[in-house]
């Protein structure tokens, strides 16, 4: 039994009104996100086992944004800040109708799709949740998401130079991921048309 069973169970029998949002039930989607105990976790995946069978366990809202009742909380600041990032903007596709990289590219940015928009990291980064600077800041998951589409090695948009103002991605050049990632990327892009570059890559799209 995990945590979002025991609410299920109390929405059944007890407290047929309670607010809880949920989806796969599977770890995947994100959407029952909550604090148990004072850490952020997923409810789908956090097992009743691992808490004594005399321990109080406390559940409560993601902190960091407003709450629409219950334990449902009012997420779409997110997505506002996504909608802000433009999107993945492809080069052309080669003569014979194909998209081309390294599969080192590949394995290098999927690491980053890996996301499901939990906002967990969100939710304990201290600038949006103690210092309450949305204002200044959009956190953690949407520098991830930004470092995914700059080292995508098929990417040729450049976000970097507007996204301080328009973003406020605050201190972008000495965020470790970025200054690892970003060099790369852009390296990739000055080869990109270089004979020797289009002969080692495998087609994958």
């Amino acid at each position: 039994m995990v945590v979002l069973d025991v609410l299920h169970r109390i929405q059944a029998r007890q407290a047929n009104d309670l607010a809880v949002r949920w989806n796969c039930k599977a770890g995947k989607c994100g959407s029952c996100s909550m604090e148990i105990n004072g850490r952020p976790r997923l409810a789908c995946m956090s097992r009743m086992n691992q808490y004594a069978p005399d321990e109080t366990v406390t559940v409560q809202p993601l902190k960091t944004f407003p709450i629409i009742k219950d334990l449902v909380t009012d997420v779409s600041w997110n997505f506002e800040q996504n909608r802000r990032i433009a999107p993945f903007k492809p080069a052309p596709r080669g003569k014979d109708g194909q998209y081309r990289m390294m599969q080192k590219d590949v394995d290098r940015v999927q690491e980053f799709r890996k996301c499901i928009e939990c906002f967990l990291c969100q939710d304990v980064c201290h600038v949006l949740r103690e210092r309450h600077r949305k204002d200044a800041f959009v956190g953690p998951r949407f520098l991830i998401r930004l470092a995914s589409l700059e080292m995508h090695p098929l990417d040729t948009a450049d976000r970097i130079p507007g996204h301080p103002r328009r973003v406020r991605f605050g201190s972008l050049q000495h965020h470790p991921v970025l200054h690892r990632g970003l060099p790369g990327k852009h390296r990739h892009h000055r080869q990109r048309h270089h004979p020797a570059q289009r002969a080692g890559r495998r087609s994958i799209l």
